[in-house]
């Protein structure tokens, strides 16, 4: 494999991997409050709704750096609102969490389709914008050997948002009080109770951050990949949870385990290349290279993961 093949593969690996990472780290703060998210799919795909028909609506009122901020903030409320209908009833009516996850996936996907057929009136599910939001050379850095050409040309500001979020999220859930509080709210809640801890708050804030940086990524997932928007996010809200457990609830493994599914993705789009092709493998092969990794590694992985033990399971102030 030469440098050129290399490269193309490492720079096309970042728009998978920074909306794998902001998502998945989205799963872990939900499940290390407590509750399991399934519902990361459905949110992703409701953030995205709302972040791309904000840039729909107002395409040359703002520059474009300024609309995808904007759109990122949208995106991130629109999360939060969706994610706290799991977040009460996993939490407040003590629904089964998978259930209530897969309900809002399955709403999600309904209400886009709903809305971008009444707003646009195409009679299709597809809302087509510009993308008008890559940065062409970031000065300075663009002109360092290699480097310059991987990450600082030709690049998204929501990458550097993402790698901004990894470092908050590893100060946050390591370093602080509350990072403290919502761990134990995870492993042990009525150990946490004991000693005045609100579980019930804690496991809130844990989905609302979750249905942020969920909303975020959807949004950030679909901006570099598409003009159209379709509705999908076609199964990464799913492979963020693969990447939470392989990366086993920690923001430096989770990473790592991204940007491993990240050039999987881009490997399975890139059958075309002079190197793929003199191997001599089906071009179909590599289309399922995501998939047929992400059941190879969670079979030897997910025996050996150590998730927080309270996930999943309602709390009961009175149980022991």
């Amino acid at each position: 494999m030469n440098t050129d093949t290399m490269i193309f593969l490492i720079r096309n690996m970042v728009p998978f991997m920074i909306p794998l990472t902001i998502v998945a780290l989205g799963g872990m703060f939900s499940e290390r409050s407590g509750v399991v998210n399934i519902a990361l799919e459905g949110i992703m795909v409701f953030g995205a709704t709302f972040g791309i028909f904000f840039i729909y609506f107002v395409p040359d009122l703002m520059s474009p750096q300024l609309m995808i901020l904007a759109a990122m903030g949208i995106a991130i409320i629109s999360g939060v609102l969706f994610s706290w209908l799991h977040a009460y009833a996993s939490i407040n009516l003590k629904a089964n969490q998978t259930i209530s996850g897969t309900a809002l996936n399955l709403f999600a996907f309904a209400f886009h389709d709903f809305l971008a057929r009444l707003i646009t009136k195409t009679g299709t599910e597809g809302v087509s914008f510009k993308n008008v939001f890559r940065i062409e050379k970031i000065p300075f850095f663009g002109d360092i050997p290699v480097l310059g050409d991987l990450f600082f040309k030709n690049v998204y500001l929501s990458t550097f948002i993402g790698l901004g979020i990894l470092v908050v999220a590893s100060f946050v859930l390591y370093k602080t009080r509350f990072g403290l509080r919502l761990r134990a709210c995870g492993e042990h809640p009525h150990a946490a109770d004991s000693v005045g801890i609100n579980v019930n708050r804690m496991r809130y804030w844990g989905v609302l951050i979750s249905g942020a940086l969920a909303g975020l990524g959807g949004l950030v997932l679909i901006i570099p990949t598409t003009v159209e928007y379709t509705g999908t996010v076609s199964g990464y809200g799913f492979l963020a949870l693969a990447v939470l457990i392989f990366g086993q609830w920690k923001p430096s493994k989770i990473f790592l385990a991204a940007a491993f599914f990240g050039l999987m993705q881009v490997i399975s789009n890139s059958s075309g290349l002079a190197f793929f092709t003199s191997l001599g493998i089906n071009k179909y092969f590599y289309q399922i290279v995501p998939y047929l990794t992400t059941l190879i590694v969670l079979t030897f992985t997910s025996s050996k993961s150590a998730s927080p033990r309270a996930a999943g399971e309602p709390y009961d102030q009175g149980k022991r």
